[in-house]
């Protein structure tokens, strides 16, 4: 998973085609308008056999402001290797108080940030 959140921050189209599950997998992937990723957070994983999910949380820029994917994923694995089948998501808009920690990952409070 972390991998494939990497590969969204640096736009690379070809890694998550090849690390997508042949059975779900689109014929191409445009990553021009993806947003601003700024940080992932796995919030629990499972394995049972060969599959697996991921229930991660990943925080973006969203013009002045902040928004966040979640998403519980499904993984098969074939010959080693973990592939993306589907998951189910959610998005929304993060409103942090200024005192709480900054979504940027910076680890100081937003108001002495990105506010």
């Amino acid at each position: 998973m972390r991998s494939r959140y990497c590969a969204f921050v640096y736009r690379l189209a070809d890694y998550l085609l090849e690390t997508w599950h042949e059975s779900t997998r689109p014929q191409s992937l445009d990553l021009e308008q993806s947003p601003d990723w700024s940080s992932l957070r796995i919030l629990d994983t499972s394995t049972q056999g060969d599959t697996g999910t991921v229930h991660f949380r990943a925080i973006y820029r969203l013009g002045e402001g902040w928004g966040y994917l979640e998403e519980v994923s499904n993984f098969t694995g074939e010959e080693g290797r973990w592939y993306y089948v589907s998951g189910e998501t959610t998005e929304g808009q993060l409103k942090p108080g200024r005192n709480e920690p900054c979504p940027c990952g910076s680890g100081k409070k937003y108001k002495a940030c990105c506010l």
